[in-house]
């Protein structure tokens, strides 16, 4: 019997993940929330196989390929991550990882990887094996679908700025709207500049907020090789820019794991150098919002978009049923 450690901070990625393997495989399947839990199973249950998520708490999946690289333990390693930028595959292959699956996973390519191995061989066992009972929490299913989407935008964020983007773990919360208006005045400085965007699906409303920190601004031109004078329209229209990226490919990745098809308003300018209250003031008269923030940062620059995606409270009954079906 092979045994195979699954090491995700999602239980709803380490369910799918088990629920991928060949049901025809001889396998032991053993799973990590982190990589802090996923070294003591490897350095206690010697596993034979280690699939890997790359963004987790603690210590995340570069740093568990490192230290099996300092360790010279000779465990293969298929890193599965929603982080599909280039340069992430460059660099976990350089740390020793056997390949790189994205998420969402496609059947085939796990196929072909796991040949690979050598340690996959078809009709090992000829009852089909039970699934694994985990139960996995409705926000751990938001989680993990945002982030994959964030993932598809920050690679296009990455190949537009040419440099490495710094993929947070997304923060997922219910909120009233007054929470959300103390929450954000607590994280960014006294005056931001700020983009928001409409987006509609079916049963699913709400609203993208693009915010930039004064203090960036002039790094964020430098980005964008912008060498004249950063008017104020120079400035609306480099947050433009960004914020079209941004939001544009963490829709198309939502709606193409929620099988939605989503339309999106024209880019609204809420201010520039403005108190982050007054930007919020003209929010919508929603009662309590499901808050999604995710803060990009770029390597080698003191440089951080914060991109919420904010959905009324009437979307959550769509979104629920929407991420149960992901889950059958």
């Amino acid at each position: 019997m092979t045994k195979v450690l699954i090491c995700d901070d999602s239980a709803m990625a380490r369910k799918q993940m088990a629920r991928s393997l060949p049901k025809d495989w001889d396998i032991e399947i053993l799973f990590a929330k982190d990589g802090r839990e996923g070294l003591q199973l490897i350095r206690a249950q010697q596993p034979q196989l280690l699939f890997l998520d790359l963004n987790m708490p603690d210590v995340d999946g570069y740093q568990v390929l490192e230290f099996l690289r300092l360790a010279k333990m000779d465990l293969p390693v298929i890193v599965v991550s929603g982080d599909i930028q280039a340069e992430a595959h460059r660099r976990v292959m350089a740390l020793g990882a056997l390949a790189f699956i994205q998420k969402p996973m496609a059947a085939e390519r796990l196929k072909e990887v796991l040949a690979a191995t050598g340690l996959y061989h078809q009709g090992e066992v000829s009852a089909a094996r039970e699934e694994p009972g985990l139960a996995v929490d409705i926000r751990d299913g938001y989680q993990e679908v945002v982030n994959v989407a964030m993932g598809r935008a920050g690679a296009l964020l990455a190949q537009m700025l040419g440099i490495f983007v710094k993929l947070p773990i997304p923060k997922v919360d219910l909120l009233e709207l007054s929470e959300l208006r103390m929450a954000l005045a607590s994280a960014n400085s006294s005056r931001v500049s700020a983009i928001c965007q409409g987006f509609i699906g079916p049963g699913l409303a709400g609203e993208a907020l693009l915010l930039l920190d004064d203090a960036d601004m002039a790094d964020l031109a430098r980005l964008l090789r912008f060498e004249g004078e950063l008017t104020e329209s120079v400035q609306v229209e480099l947050l433009s820019d960004i914020a079209n990226v941004l939001v544009s490919a963490c829709l198309a990745g939502l709606g193409e794991q929620l099988d939605v098809r989503f339309c999106q308003g024209h880019p609204v300018v809420l201010g520039l150098h403005r108190d982050i209250g007054e930007l919020l003031a003209h929010g919508k008269p929603w009662q309590r919002i499901l808050a999604v923030e995710l803060s990009y940062g770029l390597e080698g620059y003191h440089l951080t978009f914060d991109l919420l995606l904010l959905l009324a409270e009437s979307a959550i009954p769509t979104l629920n049923y929407k991420i149960a079906h992901l889950l059958e």
